[in-house]
């Protein structure tokens, strides 16, 4: 009898986490399998099941067979070897089922034997081709972070009354005159490298034109009438972009001026309250702008609708954050540099982890979607109905 807990998995069918194979018989064609399951999220495949989801099992001889087989692919076809698990499933009538479950990899990125990186899709695989790609693998594991690469930016191009009031306001110190000097103290404060470009970092926070450099990051901004994208209809548009703090600043401007104002017993020519309270929004935009994945070259969107307003971050969270343990104040940094330009106080920041918790004890009706799939990260805000009377 094949146990409940196996049927109910295989009738879900393959995805990013679980496969099937009715039989193995090459361990190079495993291995690459298990390299793909490594680079992402880890994962499962049972053994003695056919893509369709039947079930025709394993007899003995096969099962000692291919646990060889997985021994050999685990330790001899994968660069670095893995630590992986696999557990006999009766299924009836002498057959068995194996679980052969891949962690997720501590040591990425892994390679097979012809030196490929794999990596899962969906139910499939694929290579690993692009530095764009690799980049985010290495990323993933904090082997290095996208804030710290180089542009092909020389410090000519910064802007030197941004730096020279930052480095008063925050260290109380003049902004050297000698081009050695600066290039040094940029070197030491982490934000030009040793042959004298500006890093990314360097780039997002003391440029006047960061989109001339990287066009890419950028807020694009749309207010839509109703609660739906519309192709060519919107009531305000708007693209923002320049140095982080600046575009932080017209970020929220837009967004405070597409928000109610009630004016909640206040007389007719006081200001009125915004619908939502400011501060959600900005510790939700910082948390955009800051850790956002820079390795994906897309901008930050904002889409405001008649009842939530989205905020979508190109890259879904890092490493095993979840959701949940962002809730709760979890964090895991991927962007270290700008991460402590803005804690000195470049944007409002109040401290690691805490943003979106405060922005959901502030305002509770939000939404926070980790797309895998689509690599992004969306926190929606719901608005409440406006009653006029």
């Amino acid at each position: 009898m094949i146990p409940d807990n196996l049927l109910s998995q295989i009738s879900l069918g393959e995805d990013s986490n679980h496969q099937f194979k009715q039989n193995i018989t090459n361990a190079d064609s495993l291995a690459s399998e298990m390299a793909a399951f490594a680079n992402a999220d880890g994962g499962v495949i049972y053994i003695g099941v056919s893509d369709d989801g039947s079930i025709p099992g394993l007899c003995f001889s096969d099962v000692t067979r291919i646990n060889q087989i997985i021994s050999n692919a685990a330790s001899q076809h994968i660069k670095s070897p893995l630590t992986v698990k696999t557990e006999n499933i009766p299924v009836g009538n002498n057959r068995i089922v194996i679980a052969l479950t891949i962690p997720k990899g501590q040591d990425k990125p892994y390679f097979d034997r012809n030196g490929v990186i794999w990596f899962k899709t969906g139910a499939d695989k694929r290579k690993i081709n692009s530095r764009e790609e690799l980049c985010r693998l290495f990323q993933s594991v904090d082997r290095f972070h996208a804030d710290e690469l180089p542009t092909k930016t020389g410090i000519d191009k910064l802007d030197k009354l941004r730096f020279r009031d930052f480095l008063q306001k925050t260290f109380d110190i003049p902004l050297p005159e000698d081009p050695d000097e600066l290039r040094i103290l940029l070197q030491n404060m982490n934000l030009a490298t040793e042959e004298g470009v500006l890093n990314l970092a360097g780039v997002l926070l003391f440029t006047e034109h960061p989109e001339w450099i990287k066009p890419q990051f950028i807020v694009k901004s749309v207010r839509y009438p109703g609660n739906t994208i519309h192709v060519s209809e919107y009531i305000d548009t708007e693209d923002f972009s320049g140095p982080l703090k600046r575009i932080f600043d017209d970020a929220m401007a837009f967004i405070m001026r597409n928000l109610h104002k009630i004016q909640a017993g206040r007389g007719v020519n006081t200001p009125g309250i915004p619908e939502i309270p400011p501060v959600v929004f900005e510790e939700l935009l910082v948390n955009a702008l800051v850790h956002r994945d820079y390795l994906i070259s897309a901008p930050i969107r904002i889409f405001i609708f008649d009842n939530r307003i989205e905020i979508i971050s190109p890259g879904n969270l890092p490493n095993n954050l979840t959701v949940e343990k962002i809730r709760k104040g979890n964090s895991n940094i991927r962007n270290p540099v700008l991460v402590s330009f803005i804690a000195k106080g470049l944007l409002p920041y109040r401290g690691l982890g805490s943003g979106i918790r405060r922005a959901v004890e502030i305002w509770s009706d939000i939404d926070l979607i980790d797309d895998r799939e689509g690599c992004l990260f969306t926190a929606v805000i719901y608005r409440k109905e406006i009653i006029a009377g």
